[in-house]
């Protein structure tokens, strides 16, 4: 590729976002709210808020397979398709996986979505904090690399991001999950609500409480968003803005301000190093529909790409000063890569309430937060760090999905009477960072754009799969003593990227030896270029992560625009 080949866009923005999801859209509202021209990429379409949801209002009888996947669907979705999320309804947000492959020389599923709003149009929106007890970790069993923040540093900004996006849920006063700024909670329903009071009787060490759910409840008012209406349909893109995305929320707040400037299309494959100045001087990005290749020049840079996504480019991302990818000066870019493990829990069936029943289709479970090694009393000698559950009971007819047993005179009573209960559990556990799960770039295996694709080496270790196999128990536990029936444990193999809470790759730290970023989302040689989402994470936690990119990301980004204009002299 020669200089020629490149064309120079004439514009200087005052800052560059990659990335318009989850962190991207925070970066983009929080700059141009501070008054900085922005311009904001996305390699994939546009989306607009509601003209773009084509199966919002879709009932399963307006589909054409009546929600049965179909198989020319699955065939182009191979990896894609091991997502509980990807369904006829919502398929269209998933990438084709022939048109955007990648390798696992050992298995990751990588579950994705190329298009203006990113997997915030998709994400299962539980947002939960981080504690102290996740961020000092890392320094106090040796796995990993210190943080080099703890939760004073980024609980006003939790605040600021719970206000802005309305999380439901309930304060429970926990060490281990901070309080936040929560709004009116879902309700459990009778069983969970059984369930609630016999793990209070039998245990006291664990607590049951409604999710925290990323969903307006209450009187708080959100511009060109309404409360959440109990539809349940949130994959397929909110028409009243009920939960929060970047495309009804992050975004036209920052167009409102008039700074941002948004192409889509625009697939950003190398941020530009100048050796002289020491700084980046702007983001180089193929069109992903002509092809062309065009230099941005930007002050400040913001990677929001995704984990692996923001990874790649930096790791693409080379010059005379850093031969192996933007500040790897630790040989730690493309390291510590880590996934919450998945698929182990327990399931049952209740007898009894079956006068009960509950209206609408609520959103949102139940949550158990982290009760294993919380203190010295809770320690567990098997493994380090520890899980929550996530679970829901509700009515379902069996019967129904078996043709030979609905046919009759009694058809029509079985179809509108519910049938009996059910109550599930699945936990997510914790991944330590361990130097060798890493992502490499594969240059003999390129994409439709001549970029190189990515080899996954990420695994489940013992520590994992302990967590997992004592998920399972505590599962089988807690069910069986509230009473429920037919209790069944499931521990079924998981594979690193199907929780989709990828992490790491650009790790914050302490030690720009051993770290590629500072405690302000710099990169420790490169203090103009700021890493915000997932691949910033010194270690995973075991709660849902995007609540915390996002108050990372709104505390960078204002640290950015208070040094930007400091420089400028605003």
């Amino acid at each position: 590729m020669t200089k020629e080949d490149i064309i120079e866009h004439p514009t200087q923005y005052d800052a560059i976002v990659i990335g318009t999801g989850i962190s991207g859209g925070w970066a983009a509202k929080e700059l141009c709210e501070n008054g900085l021209k922005t311009l904001v990429l996305d390699r994939g379409r546009l989306v607009k808020h509601i003209e773009d949801y084509p199966t919002m209002y879709q009932d399963p009888w307006d589909e054409k397979y009546r929600g049965t996947k179909n198989p020319e669907d699955v065939k182009k979705q191979p990896k894609q398709n091991k997502s509980y999320i990807v369904k006829p309804a919502s398929q269209h947000w998933f990438v084709d996986d022939h048109k955007h492959p990648y390798n696992e020389p050992k298995p990751f599923s990588w579950i994705r979505g190329y298009h203006v709003g990113g997997r915030s149009l998709m994400w299962a929106r539980q947002s939960y904090r981080l504690s102290d007890l996740d961020f000092e970790a890392n320094k106090n069993d040796g796995y990993g690399v210190d943080w080099p923040i703890r939760y004073k540093d980024i609980s006003p900004w939790y605040d600021k991001v719970e206000t802005f996006i309305g999380v439901s849920g309930q304060n429970l006063g926990l060490h281990q999950l901070p309080d936040g700024k929560l709004t009116k909670p879902m309700e459990l329903n009778c069983v969970e609500i059984e369930l609630q009071k016999k793990i209070k009787d039998n245990f006291n060490d664990r607590i049951l409480t409604i999710g925290r759910a990323a969903h307006k409840t209450g009187n708080a008012m959100h511009e060109g968003r309404s409360n959440c209406q109990f539809r349940n349909r949130c994959v397929r893109g909110c028409p009243f803005g009920g939960y929060f995305s970047s495309n009804s929320s992050t975004l036209p707040a920052a167009e409102r301000t008039g700074n941002m400037h948004l192409r889509h299309n625009s697939i950003a494959y190398e941020i530009v190093y100048d050796d002289k100045k020491g700084l980046a001087t702007g983001v180089r990005i193929i069109d992903a529909e002509t092809k062309e290749k065009i230099f941005f020049k930007g002050t400040i840079i913001f990677s929001c790409a995704s984990t692996i996504g923001s990874t790649s480019i930096l790791m693409q991302s080379k010059s005379e000063r850093f031969p192996n990818g933007l500040g790897n000066d630790s040989g730690e870019l493309g390291h510590n890569i880590m996934d919450h493990t998945s698929k182990s829990g327990a399931s049952a069936t209740v007898e009894g309430f079956e006068d009960m029943y509950y209206k609408g289709r609520r959103p949102n479970g139940f949550y158990i937060p982290r009760f294993k090694n919380i203190n010295e009393k809770t320690k567990e000698k098997h493994f380090l760090r520890g899980y929550g559950f996530q679970g829901g009971a509700s009515r379902t007819n069996w019967k129904s999905a078996v043709g030979e047993l609905s046919y009759g005179e009694d058809l029509k009573e079985a179809l509108m009477k519910p049938g009996k209960w059910r109550i599930g559990m699945t936990g997510y556990g914790e991944c330590l960072p361990y130097h060798d799960n890493r992502i490499e770039l594969n240059y003999k295996k390129l994409d439709a754009w001549g970029l190189p694709t990515v080899d996954f080496h990420v695994t489940f270790r013992e520590n994992e799969l302990k967590i997992k196999a004592d998920i399972e128990k505590e599962a089988i536990a807690m069910l069986k003593a509230a009473g429920f029936k037919n209790v069944k444990g499931h521990n079924f193999k998981s594979t690193p990227g199907l929780a989709i809470h990828e992490m790491g790759g650009a790790r914050m730290g302490r030690n720009p030896k051993t770290s590629v970023l500072n405690k302000h989302n710099q990169i420790h040689a490169v203090p103009n270029v700021y890493v915000t989402d997932g691949a910033c994470m010194t270690s995973s936690a075991c709660q849902n992560p995007s609540l915390t990119y996002m108050a990372i990301t709104a505390r960078a980004a204002n640290f950015a625009a208070s040094q930007f204009k400091k420089s400028n002299n605003i």
